[in-house]
């Protein structure tokens, strides 16, 4: 099976995202990788695609423990045979495992470090064909959230030296993906880097007075949507998720002191909507690998960039517009200063939080001086983050860059922010006089420019990607390639007037909100609703079922066939068995409503793009997956057999038998439901077409008869004519 069709039918979609598909090549012949994608940008993809091309086991090596049991779920949903090993299972459960994979029945492990250990009896290079690293920045102390445990993955390539390690992370810049090339003793692995733009989400950084008022106006635009806050202390989870919940909302605090099991309860109730803003700890972390989150609010101004990054990715996942709000204040600068002196390599945590106070006082696009630190360029302003929408006013400032950027080239790249401006402003400081700046052409040649202004001129530099600071190299600033474009080629560079405090008090912030096409938006609920009656019935998180933005698609393109529905962005062949006939119930009953009678027959349906793979259509009308259970049927393979031969589960397997003999009556299936009284099923129809879920009827039977023969039992009925009108 070729990687587009397996793309297509485990995952849903038609086609690779920027980088996966030359990443999966590389890992299909073995070679070592460093990948950095966004949060939300695919990385899984890299190497979930190639374990089932690959002969043998890919261990995926994850810190996160929380998070691997939904992972796991995910691509069990999606028909991939995936399993975890950690500290968190009982010893049945580990037997389990240890059971699969002697019998190499399993494709992808997801296992934590500290966990590596016990496994040394059962993965060899004979059955490992590729090891997948991923959190990587955690093996660097460079990194943003260093983990010792991580430190001992660096015997991985002497152990297993014909086996290909990817390492993958959403957030590293260069300093960190070299120390995690050396860590994990792959030097020479190739890189990719992706872009971390993430245009989806709208970034607005706001001074923190009177936040609580903020929070509540702000979240007046998400009555329905799931989102975190996330704060500096354990007492401030506490006391902001009090506060929401006497406002109405149903919020809930996660952070490290609280006890495990109901740490655990916040998290599954999150994930299954229940509850819908989660109030945690910036150092803890979240470790949610949920789809629709459609916000995030920093209350606490975050330490670093890196972790400001990965955790404002966690909204938006799905694709579809979100927001991320940041508070900032100087009693989160002193206390942030603090934590930074007390850590391991100080000097550096101590400059990365300088950057993000910059950050939250910029005056140009957040999102350049986002992309432009991790040593992306963005030619344009984004448009959309609070400065964009709420433009200062700008003026010529070429000459002033131009005397800023000959001044780090004089210097020989060695001078650190505070010195530059010392040089410029023409100081005679005993750090000035011990450089041996003051004989350079630019001393001196700003010093009508006040020292503050020339802060603010610089960072902004920095902030349109000419200059950038070598964190690693005592935090000096160094010229980039764009910085060139000015120095020797006249390239004009405007820069925004610093505001003073009058300024910054008659600022208006513009909140802009785009609505939603009603009629979508009505489609897009009741699949919502739906979404969570599966989820309920099949006890799993709703986002696992279908995405935001696979509602969405099907909210706007309104599927009425088993082909268009399998033509939705994100629905592959497993999901599209499990779940096809009942939400094409939902938008074949939608359009009948909109259009009137018989509408699904005549109206025109919005086509694919051109860019998706069009399904082969066969006489029968039904989707190919259909017909290939049906034909094995008629050649004699039991239920149990095709399930096994097509991994799929039985219940999947009699749906497709059930759709066969609803529109030709040509199966032999009435030997399936011999035991489920009919009669009784012909009373309860009316409750399954007002609720669109089989829960009610499955209850009803007191659970004694399981979903796929109850389903395939209203197949034949309707097959045959006999239900009674609702």
């Amino acid at each position: 099976m070729q990687k587009k069709e397996i793309l297509k039918k485990y995952f849903g979609y038609d086609s690779f995202r920027p980088l996966q598909e030359e990443i999966i090549n590389d890992v299909m012949e073995g070679r070592d990788l460093m990948v950095v994608m966004p949060t939300g940008g695919g990385k899984s993809m890299c190497f979930q695609l190639p374990s089932l091309l690959l002969n043998g086991l890919t261990l995926v090596i994850s810190p996160l423990i929380a998070l691997m049991k939904d992972q796991v779920d995910a691509l069990k949903q999606n028909g991939i045979p995936a399993g975890y090993f950690n500290s968190s299972q009982d010893s049945a459960d580990q037997q389990n495992i240890l059971q699969e994979l002697e019998q190499g029945t399993i494709k992808l492990l997801y296992v934590a470090p500290e966990s590596i250990s016990l496994l040394n009896n059962y993965i060899n290079e004979e059955n490992v064909s590729l090891i997948a690293v991923d959190e990587a920045h955690c093996i660097s102390t460079w990194g943003h959230d260093f983990r010792p445990a991580y430190t001992q993955l660096s015997y991985l390539k002497s152990n297993f030296p014909k086996t290909g390690i990817i390492a993958l992370t959403a957030t590293a810049d260069r300093a960190t993906r070299a120390d995690i090339k050396n860590q994990l003793s792959i030097p020479q692995a190739r890189e990719y880097v992706a872009s971390f733009d993430r245009p989806n989400i709208r970034l607005d950084v706001r001074p923190g007075n009177q936040r609580m008022t903020q929070i509540r106006n702000f979240l007046n635009h998400f009555s329905k949507e799931s989102g975190i806050v996330y704060c500096l202390s354990r007492s401030t989870c506490e006391s902001l998720a009090e506060k929401l919940k006497n406002y109405g909302y149903a919020a809930a605090a996660y952070h490290a002191g609280m006890d495990h099991r109901f740490r655990e309860s916040v998290q599954e109730k999150f994930i299954t909507d229940e509850i819908k803003i989660v109030c945690a700890t910036i150092a803890f972390g979240m470790g949610i690998d949920k789809s629709n989150v459609r916000f995030v609010i920093h209350y606490n101004m975050p330490k670093n960039i890196e972790g400001y990054y990965q955790e404002i990715g966690r909204a938006g996942r799905d694709g579809l517009e979100s927001r991320a709000l940041l508070f900032h204040s100087y009693a989160d600068v002193i206390q942030l200063r603090k934590f930074a002196e007390n850590s391991g390599n100080s000097e550096v945590q101590l400059a990365k939080l300088d950057r993000m106070k910059q950050f939250a006082e910029a005056l140009t696009c957040r999102r350049r001086m986002l992309l432009n630190y991790f040593n992306e360029y963005l030619e344009k302003d984004c448009g959309n983050c609070d400065v964009c929408l709420n433009k200062p006013d700008f003026f010529d400032a070429t000459l002033i860059a131009q005397k800023a950027l000959s001044a780090v080239y004089r210097m020989q790249e060695q001078a650190s922010l505070n010195l530059l401006i010392d040089v410029l402003r023409g100081a005679s400081n005993a750090t000035v006089m011990e450089s041996g700046f003051m004989d350079i052409k630019t001393y001196g040649a700003g010093k009508d420019i006040s020292w503050s202004n020339w802060q603010q001129y610089i960072i902004q530099l920095i902030n349109q990607g000419l200059l950038e600071i070598a964190f690693h190299d005592q935090n000096k600033l160094k010229l980039t390639p764009q910085s060139e474009q000015v120095l020797f080629k006249q390239q004009k560079v405007m820069l925004a007037v610093v505001p003073t405090a009058k300024d910054f008090k008659n600022k208006k912030s513009t909140t802009a909100q785009a609505l939603p096409d009603p009629v979508k938006q009505e489609l897009f609920e009741v699949l919502r609703k739906l979404r969570s009656q599966i989820a309920s019935d099949k006890n799993l998180a709703p986002y696992l079922i279908f995405s935001d933005a696979t509602l969405q698609d099907m909210a706007s393109r309104i599927p009425l066939t088993d082909n268009e529905f399998a033509d939705i962005n994100g629905v592959g062949s497993s999901k599209h068995d499990q779940y096809g006939s009942v939400f094409l119930d939902v938008t074949r009953n939608f359009r009948e409503k909109r259009l009137g009678p018989f509408a699904y027959r005549t109206a025109k349906v919005s086509k694919p793009s051109s860019k998706k793979k069009k399904r082969r259509k066969n006489p029968s009308g039904l989707s190919d997956t259909v017909m290939e259970t049906v034909e094995k049927f008629w050649k004699g393979s039991t239920v149990k057999e095709i399930a096994e031969s097509r991994s799929l589960t039985e219940s999947t397997i009699l749906s497709h038998l059930g759709k066969r003999y609803r529109k030709f009556r040509d199966v032999k299936v009435q030997s399936f439901i011999e035991e489920i009284d009919l009669e009784k099923l012909d009373q309860l129809w009316k409750i399954h077409k007002e609720t669109n879920s089989i829960k009610p009827i499955y209850e009803a039977f007191d659970g004694k008869v399981d979903y796929g023969r109850l389903r395939l039992a209203i197949d034949v009925l309707e097959g045959d004519h006999i239900f009674t009108s609702p």
